[in-house]
C-alpha cells in the first residue's frame, strides 16, 4: 500500500487463505459439542455465474481432480444454479467424512483460482444439522478470509435464527477466524444442502 493510498483511506483487501478451511474439522467438534450441530456430508463453492469453455475446461479438471479419490461413490462434483443467478459446484460426502469434504472444496476453490476464476469466487459453506430439524451453513468468504454461520428458518421463508448463529460465533472463535463485520454476514437463500 502506498501512501498516497493511506491518505486517501484506501485499504487493501485481505488475501484469501483457503488452507483456512482445514480448521473446519475442529471446529465441527466444537459446534457439536456446543450447540449440538453434526454434518451433512454437503458443501459447496459459490461464484459468479461463469460461461464459455475456458469454465467448461476448469469444471472439467476439477471434476478430474475428485474423480481420482477411489473412495468415492457417486458424482464427484456437480453444478448447480440458484434463483439469484449464482452458481455452486456441490460436493457430497458421508456425513462423517468431513475431511475429505474439505479437501473438495479446498481443491475446487485451489483450481477456480488457478485457471484464473478467482475473482468470480464468492464463498465456500458446509452444511450442518441437529437431528433434522434446523439447518446450519459454515460460510467461508472467499475474498475475507473469513468464517461465518448461516442459519435459515425452517418454514418461515426467507428468515434466519439471528439468536443461533450469534451463539455459533462465540461458541467457534477459537476454532474458525470469523468475520466480525456482521454486515458481511450474507444470507446465501438457495444454497445447496441448507
Amino acid at each position: 500500500m502506498g501512501f498516497l493510498d493511506i491518505l486517501l483511506g484506501r485499504s487493501k483487501p485481505a488475501a484469501p487463505d483457503l488452507d483456512r478451511l482445514f480448521g473446519l474439522p475442529s471446529a465441527a467438534v466444537t459446534l457439536q459439542a456446543a450447540a449440538g450441530f453434526t454434518p451433512t456430508g454437503t458443501g459447496a463453492v459459490c461464484f459468479a455465474t461463469v460461461e464459455g469453455a475456458a469454465f467448461a475446461d476448469a469444471h472439467r479438471e476439477v471434476r478430474d481432480l475428485l474423480d481420482a479419490d477411489t473412495g468415492r461413490t457417486g458424482s464427484p462434483v456437480e453444478l448447480a444454479r440458484d434463483e439469484y443467478g449464482y452458481s455452486w459446484l456441490v460436493s457430497h460426502r458421508a456425513p462423517d467424512d468431513l475431511p475429505a469434504l474439505v479437501s473438495d472444496l479446498h481443491a475446487v476453490n485451489t483450481t477456480l483460482e488457478s485457471t484464473g476464476f478467482g475473482p468470480q469466487l464468492l464463498c465456500s459453506v458446509v452444511a450442518f444439522e441437529d437431528g433434522g430439524k434446523r439447518r446450519l451453513g459454515l460460510v467461508y468468504l472467499y475474498k475475507r478470509g473469513t468464517f461465518y454461520p448461516f442459519v435459515p428458518l425452517a418454514g418461515e421463508g426467507e428468515r434466519r435464527d439471528n439468536a443461533l448463529e450469534l451463539q455459533v460465533k462465540a461458541a467457534l472463535a477459537g476454532d474458525l477466524r470469523i468475520e466480525q463485520d456482521l454486515a458481511r454476514w450474507f444470507p446465501i437463500w438457495g444454497a445447496p444442502g441448507l
